[in-house]
């Protein structure tokens, strides 16, 4: 077994988590695209700051049971972290020192929440990246999107955290309501002079049960086409390409040395924990044996399973009242090791990088060698990936035609995941 492929079994086989998730659900209004898990509530009201301590109770927990010794990357996300106000700078202070070990740690944040002082604290903490949800600098596009900030208030934020020193990301998004190509070229030139060294450029989903979603059910607004968004989506590679940033992942751009590791984490195997509502972790299955000894009542996973995915259930008043794991509630898949190998190589598509000769062992010794082989040939076949060497990458048209590239790569699980809900 060669080094790369025992680092891809070391991930199923770690006993702790590498990385750590922090959900924020909360906002202070809830954009009309918007169906992620967050409630708005206004601005550091008693009820997030109520949530953010039940977050530093688990964390201290955790930490005394040497579950973080291993974490070397954080991420608080949400909803929107920043209405925390100064409590979300204090969060930042328990991650650090529950998890010493962290070399990462990211917030994200909205500009009308991000004023100087928590963005100073931010920093006093040892927040050491910041992700801007800005998704457009077009005033006529930042209205119908429901974002409280407009393009002045947005450029300042951005610009006043470059200065801080911090590594500044921004999230962009492409085929709103009014956009151009050439308001999006606008876009990204401005978002560019900000001096970010970091961008997360999404196309717009139309999600269910969402203002948006309605909108477009009842005929007052168009669902951007595929072809439209491709179009944008190359347009914002080509601009930032050219203005020294690198594809490093299907929707993330990075200056050179600055691309987001707990991102790559999630697509390259490596095992990780999420606190909060919504919060999702990935344990390999002596990982969650290790987490069990602080939540006896969760179910075992059996002798052929490899991974465990948990979601957690809870409402944000129910984690506020008893933070600790065990008496949340948690929607479990548990992987065998084909399954998880398959998931791996599917994951790996995401990245620039591609399935390494390691990831194609590994996949090859757990799944087997022929029926990896001929999914591999047939998404080369079909244009999808090619090859590199001896690696596996995406291509433009892997990524564009995302679904049928990732589900060939799945189809190697076979069998069906075991799901289980676990109620304290």
């Amino acid at each position: 077994m060669t080094g790369d492929e025992q680092g891809w079994e070391a991930c199923l086989d770690a006993d702790l988590p590498r990385a750590l998730y922090l959900h924020i659900p909360f906002c202070v209004r809830k954009c009309s695209y918007c169906d992620f898990s967050s409630e708005p509530v206004g601005r550091e009201t008693r009820q997030a700051r109520a949530y953010a301590d039940s977050l530093a109770a688990e964390l201290s927990r955790l930490s005394a049971a040497g579950l973080l010794e291993d974490v070397t990357t954080a991420y608080v996300g949400g909803g929107t972290p920043t209405v925390l106000g100064m409590r979300l700078c204090s969060l930042v202070g328990d991650i650090r020192r529950a998890a010493p070990g962290i070399a990462e740690l990211t917030c994200e944040a909205n500009p009308d929440t991000l004023v100087p002082e928590v963005l100073d604290g931010l920093v006093e903490a040892g927040c050491t990246r910041l992700s801007v949800g800005v998704q457009s600098l077009d005033d006529g596009e930042l209205v119908p999107l429901g974002r409280l900030h407009d393009a002045a208030t947005a450029e300042d934020a951005l610009r006043r955290a470059v200065s801080t020193g911090l590594a500044v990301s921004c999230d962009l998004m492409c085929g709103i309501p009014r956009q151009t190509p050439v308001s999006w070229q606008r876009t990204l030139s401005r978002a560019i002079a900000t001096g970010i060294v970091h961008a997360s450029v999404y196309p717009l989903t139309i999600e269910e049960g969402t203002p948006f979603s309605a909108a477009v059910e009842g005929g007052g607004m168009r669902r951007p086409s595929d072809d439209e968004q491709a179009d944008l989506m190359l347009l914002a590679a080509r601009q930032l390409e050219s203005a020294g940033f690198s594809r490093y992942e299907v929707a993330s751009y990075a200056l050179p040395g600055f691309e987001c590791r707990h991102n790559e984490a999630y697509w390259t195997g490596v095992p990780y924990l999420g606190l909060g509502t919504a919060a999702s972790s990935m344990l390999g299955a002596r990982g969650y044996r290790r987490l069990r000894v602080l939540a006896p009542r969760l179910p075992e996973a059996g002798p052929r399973v490899s991974r465990v995915r948990l979601t957690c259930r809870s409402a944000h008043s129910r984690l506020s009242a008893d933070p600790s794991v065990s008496a949340q509630s948690y929607e479990l898949e548990m992987l065998d090791a084909r399954q998880a190998a398959a998931e791996d190589l599917m994951l790996s598509m995401r990245m620039v990088a591609g399935a390494p000769e390691g990831l194609l062992a590994h996949a090859r010794r757990r799944i087997g060698a022929q029926a990896v082989d001929e999914a591999l040939a047939r998404v080369v076949g079909s244009g999808l990936a090619r090859w590199s060497g001896a690696r596996l990458v995406p291509t433009h048209m892997g990524w564009l035609l995302g679904n049928e590239l990732y589900g060939s790569l799945w189809e190697l699980s076979e069998g069906t995941i075991e799901t289980r809900v676990y109620e304290p």
